[in-house]
């Protein structure tokens, strides 16, 4: 970790002067949205946030949900999941799906207004009956209250899904405004835990609108091109720690060594 910020990160920066294309991700725009500084930290100066430490047990439901989608997708028959909720549908067959869940790689887009590429990596896809895809994201939480999408912070998965949707159509499919997610919930009402952890799926569909986005790319090529870095978000948790940082500093004098 502590090497992380040693030398100037110049690899994947944003060169007003190039005209070769500008590959933006997923996670990027969300950056973008969260933070228009932070945004320009990372990809003009390249000063990015510090790395979080990896979800080793989400990354393991994940990894066990396409196993078990992908049994179904071989036989291209329905999961007990979509007969539950009377969905018509089943996963998706393409060669080209073990990129599109690659990280770093994904689907991608080159839109020309900005000359970025857009990228993401999604967890999976069906189809339905009118040969629709719905595009699929797989979530997973331990808590009491039944699981939602309500909640201010996951206004991030929604714009991930709609980012997913947009590419999709871009690149050509006909795709469905109604996206699922796969939401996982570790039981904790066991009454011990015996090495093993239950869990509850649910299925949550939500109807995305990705209008938003070629806007959005617009904004974030123009912010961009600025020489001078712009505001930051007023509730970024990032920019206000550097606040106070630098504040309670700036009384404080100097050490001498």
């Amino acid at each position: 970790m502590s090497q992380y910020y040693k030398g100037k990160r110049n690899k994947g920066l944003f060169d007003p002067e190039s005209k070769e294309p500008f590959k933006i991700s997923r996670s990027k725009i969300e950056l973008f949205r969260r933070c228009p500084l932070c945004f320009y930290l990372d990809r003009r100066l390249g000063v990015g946030e510090p790395p979080g430490y990896p979800f080793s047990l989400n990354a393991a439901v994940d990894h066990l949900l396409k196993k078990e989608f992908d049994r179904h997708r071989a036989e291209q028959s329905a999961h007990p999941l979509m007969k539950s909720y009377g969905l018509e549908a089943v996963p998706f067959q393409h060669p080209d799906l073990e990129q599109w869940r690659e990280n770093f790689v994904g689907i991608g887009h080159h839109h020309l207004p900005t000359n970025f590429i857009v990228t993401g990596a999604i967890d999976d896809v069906w189809v339905n009956p009118d040969r629709e895809l719905h595009i699929v994201d797989y979530k997973a939480t331990s808590k009491d209250a039944p699981v939602s999408l309500d909640a201010d912070w996951q206004k991030s998965y929604k714009n991930q899904m709609e980012i997913y949707q947009w590419l999709f159509r871009q690149n050509g499919f006909k795709v469905s405004a109604i996206g699922y997610f796969v939401y996982v919930n570790g039981r904790r009402d066991r009454a011990a835990f015996d090495g093993r952890l239950e869990f509850d799926i649910t299925l949550l569909p939500y109807e995305g609108d990705p209008r938003w986005i070629p806007s959005t790319l617009d904004e974030m090529k123009r912010t961009l091109l600025v020489p001078t870095a712009p505001q930051s978000s007023t509730d970024c948790d990032f920019c206000v720690y550097r606040q106070a940082a630098n504040a309670a500093l700036a009384r404080q004098p100097l050490a001498l060594f």
